[in-house]
């Protein structure tokens, strides 16, 4: 294991961290979604079935603090994770307008497929989440990846000499 390998999983570790500790106490109709920027960046530094199963993880991690629809987040963060890591060399590069739009793609994809897993087509609520407060987080969530890349780019930013291998 490398010192950039080694940084990323403290770093992906300090975000699962902030998203089960801080975002409660943040909380509101939008919220940060930490979890979704540890996925993203993880998700652009390893291969696709290896992002799945980060994906897969993170999201019955969320799943077993939920009482209803058992499975939704896992299979959201898995489908999200995947297509990151599969999109990582055309979307994650060093622009940073290009990686806020990612951000918030992954973000609004994981609400939308939430949603849509768990209760089919949705109602008029359903609907103001979707289109209201899922992109408000989203946009909120690819702020604040954003100031952590300027903040701590050595930790988060995905080496772009590696490709699939």
């Amino acid at each position: 294991m490398n010192a950039s390998s080694l940084r990323a999983g403290v770093g992906f570790l300090l975000l699962v961290i902030a998203h089960f500790s801080l975002r409660p106490l943040i909380g509101g109709p939008v919220p940060v979604d930490f979890l979704s920027i540890a996925v993203l960046f993880s998700a652009v530094r390893v291969r696709p079935g290896a992002a799945a199963v980060i994906g897969f993880l993170c999201g019955l991690a969320i799943d077993s603090l939920s009482l209803d629809a058992f499975g939704t987040a896992a299979l959201a963060y898995t489908a999200v994770a995947y297509t990151a890591s599969w999109l990582k060399s055309a979307f994650f590069a060093d622009n940073i307008t290009l990686t806020a739009l990612f951000i918030f793609a992954g973000k609004w994809s994981f609400d939308l497929l939430s949603l849509l897993v768990a209760n089919g087509v949705p109602d008029s609520r359903g609907l103001l989440q979707l289109l209201l407060w899922s992109p408000l987080a989203g946009a909120l969530t690819a702020v604040v990846a954003i100031l952590l890349l300027l903040v701590a780019r050595p930790w988060f930013a995905a080496p772009m000499a590696r490709r699939f291998r």
